[in-house]
């Protein structure tokens, strides 16, 4: 029996060390559907198993779980990347491979949907729906907007246009913002 939990112990302690390596080589915050949705898809990992170890890890502080845009993120706190340097050698070459495939051909779209957001929350004391959407470049913030709109499938339609084309949005604000030939109206 004592044999059995020592190895549930390791074997869950291999698992989290999968899952900070996991978000130090995406090193852009994840969603826990990010998250869970690569775990799940590679058989490295049930979903509750997942859900359970990330509470824990971040119950211990090796992980910091935020809320930006009303979406939760996990990204590894100096703590978990201190266990991860000293026993990432544990992680199996079969697992690391996975990570790292998923890593360079997800990488560029988990971050473009990190810089990119649009959501829409309904004002109990105007009865509209403000829309947000905004533009970032890692820290830097390219634009924002904020709208008050009557219907909720006015504010879904912002949001999945400014998604859909933010590129050329956010340049025709520009052109409009910086012509100094614009003509009022």
């Amino acid at each position: 029996m004592s044999n059995l939990s020592e190895q549930d112990a390791l074997r869950r302690a291999d698992n989290k060390l999968m899952i900070l390596y996991l978000l130090d080589k995406m090193d852009i915050p994840m969603t826990n559907a990010q998250i869970t949705d690569f775990f799940v898809s590679e058989n490295l990992l049930t979903y509750f198993e997942l859900q359970q170890l990330l509470a824990k890890m971040v119950d211990d502080a090796y992980l910091e779980k935020y809320v930006d845009n009303n979406t939760a993120r996990y990204t590894v706190t100096d703590q978990g990347a201190q266990t991860l340097e000293l026993l990432g050698k544990r992680i199996l070459q079969p697992a690391r491979s996975k990570i790292s495939t998923f890593v360079s051909e997800n990488r560029r779209l988990i971050k473009k949907a990190y810089e990119i957001t649009s959501n829409y929350f309904y004002d109990h004391q105007t009865g509209e729906f403000i829309v947000k959407c905004g533009a970032y470049d890692g820290d830097t913030t390219l634009m924002e907007l904020a709208l008050s709109v009557v219907t909720r499938e006015q504010a879904k339609l912002i949001c999945r246009n400014w998604k859909e084309n933010v590129n050329r949005l956010y340049g025709k604000f520009m052109d409009l913002l910086t012509d100094e030939n614009a003509e009022e109206s």
